[in-house]
C-alpha cells in the first residue's frame, strides 16, 4: 500500500474515483506552501514544486494498493503528468502527480495557484 495525494478527478464525487475502489480515504489535507497549481488544458490539475512562490493545494489521500497504482491510476492519468512524491502540510509525504518535467507537451497551462483547489476553479470557470 501507498499513500498517494489526489488533487482532481480521482477525489470522492468526481469522475475517476472508481478506480480507487477499495483503497482506504486517509484524510483530506493539503500540501506545504511548495507548489505552483495549475490546470492543464482545462481537463486536469498538476502540482509543479518550486522553492518559492508556491501554495497549499487542496486535496486527498488514500491508502493505494501499489498494483492498483501500477495498474489503475496510473494508465488514467495524462501524458503530461507523471508520477512523483509531495510535501504535506503536516510535514508528512505522498505520491502524487506532477507536472512532467521538462514540460513538452502542447496543452495549454492556466496558472491557478492562488485557488489552490481544483473544485473551486472548476465552480469558478
Amino acid at each position: 500500500m501507498a499513500l498517494m495525494f489526489f488533487n482532481g478527478g480521482a477525489m470522492r464525487g468526481e469522475p475517476l474515483h472508481h478506480l480507487l475502489d477499495g483503497s482506504p480515504f486517509v484524510t483530506r489535507t493539503r500540501t506545504a506552501p511548495k507548489y505552483r497549481f495549475y490546470a492543464v488544458g482545462d481537463q486536469c490539475p498538476a502540482l509543479y514544486p518550486v522553492s518559492h512562490g508556491g501554495a497549499e493545494v487542496a486535496g486527498e489521500v488514500y491508502d493505494v494498493p501499489l498494483d492498483d497504482l501500477r495498474d489503475k491510476v496510473l494508465p488514467a492519468e495524462p501524458h503530461e503528468l507523471e508520477l512523483g512524491v509531495v510535501e504535506l502540510a503536516d510535514g508528512s509525504s505522498a505520491f502524487a502527480m506532477l507536472l512532467r518535467r521538462p514540460y513538452t507537451s502542447h496543452v495549454a497551462l492556466r496558472d491557478i495557484t492562488e485557488i489552490g483547489d481544483w473544485r473551486a476553479y472548476k465552480a469558478s470557470a
